[in-house]
């Protein structure tokens, strides 16, 4: 690797480690690593609510990391699963492995809220009316 693509790596790893920074204070958590599941898992299940397209276009917005990851596993073709409200919401608290003291709503407002503060305005306005209607509550006003 060249020095140029290190300081890109060091970049990276500090943007995806202030998204997780930013989400521990949105949640008033102090454990980090069920931090980092809970982003990843909230990410994971907005990805698959979304049209394949519009999955696309808003993870093209991450960090490069945290692109990576909410990618990993998907299968842009494959079938789409229940669009409730409370299918979404249990696929957070699957991924945060069931975890009894973590409110998967909470979890949902919170990474979206997360988005809406770090991606640009257009997207989220795409990525929010492209959910379905269930989730829009979800979303900060």
């Amino acid at each position: 690797m060249t020095k140029r693509s290190l300081r890109e790596l060091d970049g990276a790893v500090r943007a995806a480690t202030d998204w997780i920074d930013d989400l521990t204070l949105r949640l008033g958590w102090q454990d980090r690593d069920k931090v980092y599941l809970a982003l990843i898992a909230a990410l994971h299940a907005l990805r698959d609510w979304l049209p394949r397209d519009e999955a696309i276009y808003i993870g093209a917005c991450f960090p490069p990391l945290l692109r990576g990851l909410y990618y990993e596993g998907w299968r842009g073709a494959g079938h789409p699963p229940a669009k409730s409200r409370g299918a979404f919401l249990a696929r957070i608290h699957d991924g945060v492995h069931r975890e009894p003291g973590v409110d998967a709503e909470q979890v949902a407002q919170a990474v979206l809220a997360l988005l809406t503060a770090r991606l640009p305005p257009a997207e989220i306005e795409n990525a929010k009316a492209a959910t379905p209607k269930e989730l829009h509550g979800l979303w900060p006003s």
